[in-house]
């Protein structure tokens, strides 16, 4: 049963909600309500068990969202769409990401505070991300980058071989070994996880359940999906929410939070009237307020490439916490500061099925029967493009709060985004050939992508619509509600994450990034609930 109000009502309860909740009811002088529209997550083992992560894709705690036919991307993939998988449970998409912990870095958020995103610098944030951490790795727990005691357990755990291949044949290319969480971004790494005593640390196994067990102040209400932000006198003062059928009303006495992501959240402030006057206005919503929320959609795109090894180093998923266990960072133009990169490397240490990488990233079955990329000993290397410079958009299909919406990444419309992407392939290239990997035999896939027949193998043509063709996303949506000087029209939410014309009224989660960080997003996220959770409290520090 849902009370008929609370003082703080958060919406969403993924990377950065269950932050939220678990933060806001320490004090045990407020009631705080979490509103999940997925599931209950407990007694869940493709959950919990890190090597089932593939499983939940496309399952009922996926959103599953495909983007609109992209024109300069998506090539080889079904109907050109993108498929982008959203968790639809309690802990959101922390529940079924491959568990990378990536922080970005100290470039990403000194930018974000030049950009008019006060008290958002590395030296603001990094406090937050140690806060969070429980640092399983003795080694990298020495380090003044790295946090004890918190709640988010993560660790190394590489199950393969592999990855200290691909670190060894870095440092052949002259690539340091790092911890990019640390000093220095730039450099290869056995990947850091969010994993602890051989399970998904979840925001919500590591922050709401705990702090559930222990608070009669924090409510959490699943299969509730927030449909509306109720406003008056451009007060935020309640939310409509759908539960077993029926429309249901929760007020809040202090403050609404939307940690509903880049998706959701976008689409419950233009359901609720906040949004462009002119894209409102077309589907009869009425406009409170004209603000630019579903602009400045970003996601990091990777290209994929089969390797093929002669000894037995790769491992079955099965085993595997995730098949994740590499991360590199490179620069690929030299007027980038050293520490800076705009490349990302990933490798999954080993060869699924066919039909799960065409499930994974939506590849066409037709291109991948010619392509008859099946199972066998190796590994998949990723490109991922950190800086991209393509924009896109979120809108409405309709009013319908039901209805999926309208999600245009225009991937690769901006040239320079494949050009980065390409020059990985390049650097990759040049990895295979250093003797740590020739030891091992491996060698690219040379079966020609069907959509790329039309040049020769190897081409810088080749690649380029290689590229083109096998752009998926590395699920790294963020942006449609930007953070930023209130003063700036392009922004949705102050450097205190108040909705700009609105009080009672935050955003926090990935929509709010400015800019998207350097890696992987969830432990951003993780991040941004630390801090709005104290910015809420009226705290600006840690």
């Amino acid at each position: 049963m849902v009370n008929d109000s609370y003082d703080y009502i958060v919406v969403g309860s993924g990377s950065s909600g269950s932050v939220i909740a678990a933060r806001l009811s320490e004090d045990r002088d407020v009631t705080v309500l979490v509103l999940e529209a997925g599931l209950d997550d407990r007694n869940e083992a493709v959950l919990s068990v890190p090597a089932k992560a593939p499983s939940s894709q496309k399952s009922k705690f996926d959103w599953e969202y495909y983007t609109e036919p992209q024109k300069q991307a998506c090539w080889a993939s079904k109907e050109k769409r993108s498929y982008w998988p959203r968790g639809r449970v309690l802990g959101g998409s922390s529940q079924m990401n491959y568990m990378a912990y990536v922080r970005g870095n100290r470039f990403d958020y000194d930018s974000w505070a030049i950009q008019g995103c006060d008290g958002w610098s590395y030296k603001d944030v990094l406090p937050y991300f140690k806060k969070s951490e429980d640092m399983q790795d003795e080694e990298l727990a020495k380090s003044e980058y790295h946090g004890s005691g918190g709640p988010l357990k993560v660790t190394r755990n590489p199950t393969s071989s592999l990855p200290s291949v691909m670190v060894k044949a870095g440092k052949e290319a002259g690539y340091n070994e790092t911890d990019y969480n640390g000093d220095c971004q730039e450099g290869f790494a056995v990947l850091q996880s969010t994993l602890g005593d051989g399970e998904r640390s979840s925001t919500s196994k590591s922050f709401l359940w705990p702090a559930r067990r222990n608070r009669t102040n924090l409510h959490i209400a699943v299969q509730a999906q927030v449909t509306k932000v109720i406003i008056e006198n451009k007060k935020a003062v309640a939310v409509e929410f759908v539960k077993n059928g029926r429309l249901q009303r929760v007020k809040a006495k202090r403050e609404i939070i939307l940690s509903a992501g880049t998706i959701g959240s976008a689409q419950i402030m233009m359901l609720s009237g906040l949004g462009p006057k002119e894209h409102l206005e077309k589907l009869q919503i009425p406009v409170v307020a004209d603000l630019p929320v579903g602009e400045n959609l970003q996601d990091h795109v990777m290209t994929i490439f089969r390797v093929l090894i002669d000894q037995p180093l790769s491992t079955s998923y099965l085993t595997t916490p995730s098949g994740l266990e590499f991360v590199g960072f490179a620069r690929t133009r030299t007027e980038l500061e050293y520490g800076n990169p705009d490349l990302q490397f990933h490798m999954i240490v080993f060869l699924p099925a066919r039909q799960v990488i065409e499930q994974l990233f939506n590849i066409d079955p037709k291109v991948g029967e010619q392509l008859k990329w099946d199972e066998g000993e190796g590994f998949y290397g990723a490109a991922v493009l950190l800086r991209p410079q393509s924009r896109g958009t979120l809108r409405l299909r309709s009013s319908h709060p039901f209805e999926y919406p309208i999600i245009q990444p225009d991937y690769l419309t901006v040239p320079d985004d494949m050009t980065d992407i390409y020059r990985g392939v390049r650097i990759f290239q040049k990895l295979l050939k250093t003797k740590a990997f020739r030891d091992i035999g491996a060698r690219l896939d040379t079966t020609r992508v069907p959509t790329c027949s039309q040049y020769t193998y190897d081409s810088d043509e080749y690649w380029q619509c290689y590229v083109r063709s096998f752009t998926t996303t590395a699920f790294h949506h963020t942006g449609t509600c930007r953070m930023g000087a209130i003063t700036d029209p392009s922004t949705v939410v102050d450097p205190q994450l108040r909705v700009k014309g609105i009080s009672g009224l935050r955003i926090a989660d990935a929509s709010i990034m400015p800019k998207i960080t350097s890696g992987n997003v969830n432990a951003p996220c993780i991040m941004i609930g630390e801090k709005a959770a104290d910015l809420i409290k009226g705290k600006t520090s840690v």
